[in-house]
Formats: structure tokens, C-alpha cells, sequence
């Protein structure tokens, strides 16, 4: 089907409604605006400096939170001293697990995924090199910075695992005890799988078979802005929190469980995030800052600094993956099997949502009709991952397409017309048993080529997502 657009008018888009923010000038409810140029709603306030962040909310007698952190990647917490830190002149609280009502993140538990497994602040043993163990409020940032580096933590230190091949194996340093095993459990299973057609006989039938292995590196987001919020008590009791989240209904959800308290006692003020990239979306600084914000009756700001944001906030995860690949001499590929296995570093944060999103990716947007998948989240001794652009997929798509040039250089095959040959149809079984539906891949690769000028052959020409004729 051919899509025809009629041309937009922009010569109405007066400098008036662009401040207004009223898009390209058209009629009221007309939302076509492809090949229009649209002015980003915030584009005026960023330019001439009046966009509010978070950090320009700078309340009389705001008091600042640091934290002091694990020195360790794997220890138990033998003794926490915190005379010295108590010594520091204009130090106001200094707050460890006891102070924390529900001492417990609780991303997943929104959406019925749990156990919650990671401490606001460290209780008995730290998992990673950085993990919070007090938080110090003070009245300046030199003093909350002078006293969180005063405590003194006496560790017995335990072996880090780091690999996540090495995690999964008998007699490896258990992790993360509110677990029982270095894996998330997806229904009583080890890993989330795939089981679809018979891979094996796939293999014992192939002309050729292909395994590679694939490894990605954690991704820090690096936003310009740091990981932080400024937290407001108010008359009412309520709190006033300014946050430079990405998710101001998760924040405040997940932040008024771990205060025990009703969700209408917070209130969230966000929207202007200064890069985020998914890096923003785990609830870690609101709801420490909440509760030193009660406790010392004050306002309370807490933000990352540079080392911080690049140590502990969450990076894209670390994945292994292994794709083995059962190919007739035509390119034809008849089973595909893949292990995968996601770092989720210490704690789970959103790595076995992250997970599950690769396994439904697999085999890719590929019609093969055997594929065994296994899809592991392994907890390791590393800053616990998360979010980032398209996490759960981005990976798997590097590995995947890479994996067919691979198969296309072996067989000395036009990689385009490997493609073609595999792509998923309309209509199509997916592994995971649902219908591909308005697929298009085959006119993509079709429009790629001519546009580069990438020759061919006729019957790849006709080829469409709608049949699967002249295969």
C-alpha cells in the first residue's frame, strides 16, 4: 500500500504559537506532520536558559546528602564507626538501614515480578565496589562530604565472582542471598527459554553448522546531568520531590513503599530531564533523600557527582551470547540455538525484565523453524545494571545480525539476499507462538538496496511480506 501526504502549510507557524507550543500551526486536530518541521515543545525554554531543573530548586536551610560507599566488591560488614563522622562540625544526621522503613528497592514489584532484592543502604555485607552503606546529611556539601569520609567500615572480605559463565557454576561464591542462587528464576526455571521444533535433528540434517560467541561491554549513559533530586518537607506533611527521573509515577509508586506511607503523602515535580537513556528510570536517590528529609525536619538534596554517576548508576548490561546455527547449502537456516547471559551485576534492578525482552526478540525477525533458546540472568560482583536504549534488545540485535553476515561471508553468500531469504512473512509462527503481523522487512532490504545502489536478481525483487511465493 502507497501512503500519499498532502504538503502541510508551515506559513502560519508564527513565532507566537512556536512559544505557545501549538506545533506547526494547522488546524486544530490535524496531527499530520511528517515532512513538516515541528519545534520540540521545549526547545525555546532550553535556549534561553528558563527551563527548571532539578538543581535550580535551592529551598532556604537545604541540607545535602553523600553517601558513604563500599570499599569492597564482595565483604560482610563486620563494624561501622561512625564516631569521627558524628564529630563533624555542621553534620546533621547520619542514616544507616535502621532508618529506612522498608529497607528494600522495589522496581519489579509494580508489574508482579520479585523477590525485591537489593538494600537502600547495606545491612550485613556489601556486593559491590560503591554500594551505599550510610548517608550523611550536613549543611553544606563540604561537611556531608567530610563526614561520609570519617566512617570507618571494618570488612571481612569474600570472594567476587565477575564472569557470568564462572557465576552459574557448582561451588561459586553465592552473590545475592536474597535469591539463594547466582540466577533469576523465571517460573520455577533457571534462565527464561524457548522451545520450539527440534533443534537437534535440525542440527543432524544441516549442510553446515555455524557457533559463534558474542560479548558486549556494561554501557554507562554519561548524562550531562547527574542522578539526583531536591526533597521539600511541607506544612501539610506531605513532600514536595523534585527529581530529574524519567518515570515520575514509578518514582513516586516505588518511593511511597519503601517509606510505608500513601502514595498521596508524595508529590513528584520532574518532566526536564538532562539525559536520562533509560539510566534515570531506577528509583535510588528519592527515597534515601525522603527519609533524611523527615528525620531532619529540612530540606534535602542529593545528587551524584561525576565518579558517582559513572561507578554506581546503572550501565546496559554486560551480555555473553552464544548462536549456533543449522544452514542449508542455500542459505536456507533451519534451527538456531542461542545462550544468552545478561551481567545483572549484583542486584536485579530491571535486568530479568530486560531478559525476558531478549528472549521474545529471538530467533530475530527471521522465519526459522526450530530454535532453542536460554536466556540467563546471572547476579555478579558488579554495580548492578539496568535501562538503556532499547536494553534487552540492542545486544541481541548486534549479535543476531552479525551472526547472519557471518553465515553470508562462509557461504559466500550476497548478505541482503541471505536476509531476504530468511526474513519472517506475514502470517509467520513466531518462536514464542505469535503471528508476525505487518512485518514489511522484505520491502525494507528491497528499499535499502536500490537506494544503495546494492543489485538484485529479479525474483528478490518481487519478493513481498505478504507471501511467501517464489521461495
Amino acid at each position: 500500500m502507497t501512503y500519499r501526504l498532502a504538503p502541510i502549510d508551515t506559513s502560519t507557524f508564527t513565532a507566537e504559537r512556536a512559544a505557545a507550543g501549538t506545533g506547526t500551526g494547522t488546524d486544530e486536530g490535524d496531527l499530520t506532520v511528517i515532512g513538516s518541521a515541528v519545534q520540540r515543545s521545549d526547545a525555546r525554554g532550553h535556549v534561553t536558559g528558563r527551563t527548571e531543573f532539578f538543581e535550580d530548586v535551592s529551598p532556604p536551610r537545604l541540607a545535602h546528602l553523600k553517601m558513604h560507599r563500599s570499599a569492597r566488591h564482595h565483604a560482610r560488614l563486620l563494624d561501622v564507626d561512625l564516631t569521627e563522622a558524628l564529630a563533624v562540625p555542621r553534620v546533621l544526621r547520619i542514616l544507616t538501614h535502621a532508618d529506612i522503613p522498608n529497607n528494600l528497592f522495589t522496581p519489579l514489584k509494580l508489574i508482579g515480578v520479585g523477590p525485591d532484592d537489593e538494600p537502600i543502604l547495606a545491612v550485613d555485607k556489601v556486593r559491590y565496589l560503591g554500594e551505599p552503606i550510610c548517608a550523611v546529611v550536613a549543611e553544606t556539601e563540604a561537611a556531608a562530604l567530610e563526614g561520609a569520609a570519617r566512617i570507618k567500615v571494618t570488612y571481612e572480605d569474600l570472594p567476587p565472582v565477575f564472569d557470568v559463565e564462572e557465576a552459574l557454576e557448582e561451588g561459586a561464591p553465592l552473590v545475592n542471598e536474597y535469591h539463594g542462587q547466582n540466577h533469576f528464576r523465571y517460573e520455577g526455571h533457571h534462565c527464561r527459554r524457548i522451545r520450539f521444533g527440534d533443534v537437534e535433528e535440525a542440527f543432524a540434517r544441516a549442510d553446515h553448522v555455524f557457533e559463534w560467541r558474542y560479548q558486549s561491554a556494561p554501557i554507562e549513559q554519561a548524562p550531562v546531568e547527574t542522578t539526583g533530586c531536591v526533597v521539600v518537607p511541607q506544612a501539610d506533611g506531605r513532600l514536595r520531590i523534585h527529581s530529574d527521573t524519567q518515570a515520575c509515577f514509578f518514582t513516586l509508586d516505588n518511593t511511597a513503599l519503601i517509606l510505608e506511607t500513601p502514595f498521596n503523602k508524595l508529590r513528584i515535580v520532574g518532566g526536564t530531564v538532562g539525559g536520562g537513556f533509560g539510566g534515570k528510570v531506577d528509583v535510588v536517590v528519592e527515597p534515601v533523600a525522603c527519609v533524611s528529609a523527615m528525620l531532619v525536619d529540612r530540606p534535602v538534596k542529593f545528587v551524584y557527582d561525576r565518579a558517582e554517576e559513572m561507578q554506581v548508576s546503572s550501565p546496559r548490561a554486560a551480555e555473553r551470547i552464544y548462536i549456533k546455527d543449522a544452514v542449508m547449502n542455500d542459505g536456507r537456516i533451519i534451527g538456531r540455538k542461542v545462550t544468552l547471559y545478561v551481567d545483572s551485576g549484583a542486584y536485579s534492578r530491571h535486568s530479568p525484565y530486560g531478559t525476558t525482552k531478549a528472549a521474545a526478540h529471538l530467533p530475530g525477525p527471521y522465519s526459522i523453524p526450530n530454535v532453542w533458546a536460554d536466556c540467563h540472568c546471572v547476579f555478579t560482583n558488579r554495580t548492578p545494571s539496568s535501562a538503556m536504549r532499547g536494553f534487552g534488545v540492542t545486544i541481541a540485535d548486534f549479535a543476531l545480525e552479525s551472526q547472519m553476515d557471518r553465515i553470508a561471508r562462509a557461504l559466500d553468500l550476497d548478505p541482503l539476499r541471505l536476509r531476504l531469504l530468511n526474513a519472517y512473512r506475514d502470517g509467520d509462527l513466531k518462536a514464542h507462538r505469535k503471528v508476525a503481523e505487518g512485518t514489511a522487512l522484505v520491502e525494507v532490504i528491497q528499499k535499502v538496496a536500490e537506494m544503495a545502489g546494492h543489485e538484485l536478481p529479479e525474483a528478490y525483487r518481487r519478493m513481498s511480506s505478504t507471501t511467501r511465493e517464489g521461495l
